[in-house]
């Protein structure tokens, strides 16, 4: 657990979630017929649809592309979705194009591609995972306390709609 403080998540308008290594524990399986597999948790799937429910827009940006995370964004209703991002904050700037809000967001990555994501204006908050990379982890904002893969997405839902007063339960 890390003994940073936790940023104030009031203003925020809108969540960006990295795939592998955040949704998922960052293993990627290869079946003989050539299908990619990827285990994603059950729990932050309710989470992505309570945040989309309680008006907190949820974008994927993705440096691979996938058709298993195609079908899981539109299973969860995730209408922004950027895969095959060889730059994530022009990523984020098309998905703004689109009408993702334009700043007070919150990026979620766990390896070093996601740093420059973290490092845009329109992030106000940086978050990373325990087993995310060493030094992803030192510039995060905040450390959650789930790995990838394990419902992160829990974590940080309950914090957010708790400190913007819209934590239904």
């Amino acid at each position: 657990m890390s003994d940073r403080p936790l940023p104030d998540l009031r203003d925020i308008r809108g969540i960006i979630l990295d795939v592998d290594g955040v949704l998922t524990d960052g293993k990627i399986i290869y079946a003989d017929t050539g299908e990619e597999l990827k285990q994603f948790h059950v729990q932050d799937g309710g989470s992505i649809k309570l945040l989309l429910e309680q008006g907190i827009p949820v974008a994927i940006i993705s440096g691979r592309r996938s058709p298993v995370v195609t079908r899981r964004a539109r299973e969860l209703g995730i209408e922004f979705v950027a895969q095959g991002a060889a730059s994530k904050p022009d990523a984020l700037q098309q998905l703004i194009s689109k009408g993702f809000p334009t700043s007070d967001l919150i990026a979620v990555g766990d390896d070093l591609q996601d740093l420059a994501l973290f490092n845009t204006p329109a992030v106000s908050t940086s978050v990373t995972v325990p087993n995310g990379h060493p030094h992803v982890i030192a510039q995060a904002d905040w450390v959650t306390e789930r790995c990838g893969g394990e419902g992160v997405v829990v974590e940080i839902a309950e914090r957010l709609l708790r400190a913007q007063r819209r934590w239904p339960y």
